[in-house]
């Protein structure tokens, strides 16, 4: 298996609800109270009950100090790459290095449509995303001459002048489960940005689709730990041992992510929930033990 050996780091994952309005705010906030290194929101443009996520985003931005931001996963077919690249390099200068991008190649096809954007098939988003990629690359690359000039099957840029660059160099990872989607992770992506509820046979599924990720970035001439590797978690809280896989102490959950982190590499984990009390004990509790157990194994 591959060494990943990327230090650990933590994450929110908030639902960007219209109402009340100032409610993600506010867990954002918690967020960064509570320690964690980044806060990010579910995209959903089509969702009527809720707020946009890049205006959101940019709110949050200017509330917070510390913190990061990201979607998660924004809705490429909604967002003109070569736009989301302006906007994303713009609000990475305003906060000093903040934001990151995790993209994905689109769901729920009907509200896509409904808003405007194009219905594609499998095959298709997943070429659509790739090259959505290199426009945004391209848009940031602001060290190479000319303008930039694109002429993809999905996303056209003719002649576009590059930058403004960003503050620093954002990362880009990509919501995937399937082959198609895994290879081109492995491709193009800095990083994989999956849900553990979505994973076909939980943690399990983990080993298996790490290698397909691992293969496609060999044989792109990339050293498969270039990709990182992140969870999006569900969970609960309790006061007793014993409930299954993130069900439990906080201990346990710190144990459990700690396992997750030595056995199949995964160095983010963003803790999907709405309650404040949860992201408190995912900041203070959870996030400090879990580094210290990976730090003590990686030691021994």
């Amino acid at each position: 298996m591959t060494d990943y050996h990327h230090a650990l780091w933590f994450g929110s994952f908030v639902t960007p609800t219209a109402d009340p309005p100032q409610a993600p705010v506010e867990l954002a906030l918690r967020s960064e109270r509570a320690g964690l290194d980044l806060v990010s929101f579910q995209d959903h443009p089509y969702q009527s009950a809720f707020q946009d996520t890049w205006t959101l985003m940019s709110y949050v931005a200017a509330r917070t100090e510390r913190i990061r931001i990201s979607g998660n996963v924004l809705s490429l077919p909604l967002r003109p790459p070569a736009v989301l690249a302006r906007a994303a390099a713009s609000l990475d200068r305003l906060t000093g290095g903040r934001v990151e991008l995790g993209i994905g190649a689109g769901a729920f096809w009907d509200g896509i449509a409904a808003m405007g954007g194009r219905r594609l098939e499998p095959a298709q988003a997943v070429q659509a995303l790739e090259e959505a990629v290199r426009v945004i690359r391209g848009m940031w690359a602001t060290d190479e001459p000319g303008p930039l000039r694109i002429d993809g099957a999905f996303h056209t840029v003719a002649g576009a002048k590059r930058g403004p660059t960003p503050a620093h160099r954002i990362p880009i990872r990509v919501g995937a489960y399937k082959p198609r989607m895994l290879r081109l992770t492995g491709r193009v992506a800095d990083g994989w940005l999956p849900s553990l509820d979505y994973l076909p046979d939980g943690p399990a599924s983990l080993d298996a689709m790490n290698e397909q990720i691992d293969e496609a970035a060999s044989a792109a001439g990339r050293e498969p730990a270039a990709v990182t590797r992140t969870l999006n978690l569900r969970g609960r809280f309790t006061t007793g041992t014993g409930g299954g896989l993130l069900e439990g102490t906080a201990g346990d959950w710190a144990e459990q992510i700690a396992d997750l982190a030595l056995r199949y590499g995964v160095s983010g984990f963003i803790l999907a929930s709405d309650a404040p009390a949860d992201l408190d004990l995912f900041g203070h509790e959870v996030a400090p033990r879990a580094r210290e157990l990976v730090q003590s194994e990686r030691a021994a």
